[in-house]
């Protein structure tokens, strides 16, 4: 087996749990529908998805005060469908657009062929997007939906199976639990469109938050060329100075390829130096790996801004998601059943739940009302405006300026 061969099934082996996953969902589910005492008629995804989707719409227009988009819809893509959906959610720069859409593509089919192929086609790029396919497919069964261009998606093959499942896994009497059952199922699909639908009014902060990503990306792309041409004693003297496991001469790429995932500002910079990395606004690097790979410090620096703001924009986007399902959601019976029935919890343990973003959300909405979400999506918070909302809220929110 060559390298590249190796290579692509070091990468499936990296998200085989989720394929395992995936194989047992399918296989249980196939099982429950051959199970004669199990109850047939158990509520559809497509059907009650529409149902209630003009109501969750004008709910999330009516406490947010932005109107929906008029050309909204929904759509329900099965599995390989919505693992490439997350491919195009990977923003990445125009020359690597195809790639990462076949990447996906290669890896949702499990085709070690193609994948190999990809990676001698352009080593560079899988070192980015690579990272990419992994995180973002590893996490497909718990994942109930996405948002882009104009259209909520719902991932179909999860939402479909696991209340089936949860019932099943409860055992008989089916028909004295179905009803909480399926209560917590309509729960979830509308506590997945609540947030989907508030992702539909961010424009300016997808926006950012998609510039932001590209950049880094770019950013990322110039580091793994560089890294795939240093030359041998610069190679062998990070290895030792880094005291990484040693990989012998015939697997060059993969040689190469740890000195990257290594120095990758998304692993090395922030394990350095820590989550408040978000807030710097200068990177000091160790002065020998420097010396080793001069233009190191530099692309560090060039990195922090776009990640800083990738990080600010998500981060909002998603808390006020989070709080948008918080208080159109707090009343509904199926969503209490949602967190009783599908996440082992309570409306009370959910409310306190941490998160940066919806804390900022909340101190904004208490003081501004319905005009803090036009805040937040017209004026985005920086990173240190998220770790003390305090300081966004004594910004004069009648221009557009951000203060990093």
């Amino acid at each position: 087996m060559g390298e590249f061969e190796e290579f692509a099934e070091a990468l499936l082996d990296q998200i085989s749990v989720e394929i395992d996953e995936e194989k047992e969902i399918a296989k249980l589910s196939e099982k429950i529908d051959e199970d004669k005492e199990f109850p047939k008629q158990f509520i559809g995804l497509e059907s009650f998805s529409k149902e209630i989707f003009p109501d969750i719409c004008k709910k999330v227009e009516e406490f947010t005060g932005f109107p929906i988009k008029s050309d909204l819809r929904i759509e329900f893509p099965d599995l390989k469908e919505f693992k490439l959906l997350k491919g195009k959610k990977v923003f990445a720069t125009k020359q690597s657009r195809n790639f990462v859409d076949e990447l996906f593509s290669a890896v949702a089919d499990l085709d070690t062929k193609n994948i190999a192929e990809l990676i001698q086609k352009d080593t560079e790029k899988f070192l980015v997007y690579s990272t990419y396919a992994k995180s973002y497919i590893s996490k497909i069964s718990t994942t109930y939906g996405d948002y882009l261009d104009s259209c909520v998606y719902l991932n179909k093959f999860i939402l479909s199976s696991y209340p089936k499942i949860i019932l099943y896994k409860q055992g008989q009497p089916y028909d004295l639990r179905k009803e909480q059952v399926e209560s917590g199922y309509k729960g979830a699909l509308k506590m997945t469109m609540v947030e989907e639908i508030v992702h539909s009014t961010q424009d300016n902060l997808q926006e950012d938050n998609k510039n932001a990503a590209i950049n880094v990306n770019s950013i990322n792309e110039e580091l793994a060329k560089i890294i795939l041409n240093l030359d041998e004693d610069s190679t062998k003297n990070l290895y030792e100075y880094l005291q990484l496991q040693t990989v012998p001469d015939n697997f060059p790429i993969a040689k190469h390829a740890n000195l990257f995932f290594m120095l990758n500002p998304d692993n090395f910079v922030v394990n350095e130096l820590g989550p408040d990395v978000m807030t710097y606004s200068h990177v000091e690097i160790d002065p020998k790996i420097s010396e080793i790979v001069p233009e190191l410090s530099e692309i560090y620096q060039r990195w922090l801004l776009p990640i800083q703001s990738h990080h600010a924009a998500f981060s909002t986007m998603e808390g006020i998601a989070e709080f948008a399902v918080q208080n159109i959601l707090q009343d509904d019976d199926d969503f209490q059943n949602y967190l009783t029935t599908f996440m082992g919890t309570d409306f009370s343990s959910y409310k306190v739940r941490k998160n940066m973003g919806k804390e900022l959300t909340e101190k904004v909405f208490n003081k501004f009302g319905k005009d803090a979400f036009r805040f937040l999506i017209e004026k985005p918070p920086s990173t240190r405006e998220l770790k003390e909302p305090e300081l966004y809220l004594k910004r004069d929110l009648s221009t557009g300026s951000k203060h990093m």
